[in-house]
């Protein structure tokens, strides 16, 4: 996200578009789509973004941009509650010290990268919640 320098309470639409690199199209579309986003309006009926919309359009972007995860899909992952993702990760980190894979060291160094990765990402997440 491009920084500004200046942290505000709320956002125009115009602000949340320069922000997220998103066209003000788009994200009157994903309002539509996704419960999660529903920005406040003012007296004058504009959008008012908050900085918990910016992280969602965020997360919504990342999820169908980078990810490539159709609308549907991204609408499935916003919907998981966070409490119900944190067992995975346990198990998972009990299944790699139980059987540990045998392959390269090349091999395992990506996968430790990405696992740490996505470590500091539901870390991040955990403390948006």
């Amino acid at each position: 996200m491009k920084d500004f320098g200046v942290k505000k309470l709320y956002y125009s639409i115009s602000e949340v578009s320069k922000l997220t690199g998103l066209e003000q199209y788009i994200l009157r579309y994903w309002e539509s789509e996704f419960d999660q986003l529903k920005p406040s309006k003012n007296r004058a009926g504009n959008r008012i973004y908050t900085n918990k919309d910016i992280s969602i359009i965020l997360k919504i972007k990342k999820l169908l941009r980078d990810e490539k995860y159709t609308i549907e899909g991204a609408r499935n992952i916003l919907n998981e509650p966070v409490a119900a993702k944190e067992p995975e990760v346990a198990k998972a980190e009990i299944v790699q010290e139980t059987n540990p894979v045998q392959s390269n060291d090349n091999e395992n160094g990506s996968v430790e990268s990405a696992l740490e990765e996505l470590k500091k990402f539901l870390v991040e997440l955990q403390n948006k919640l």
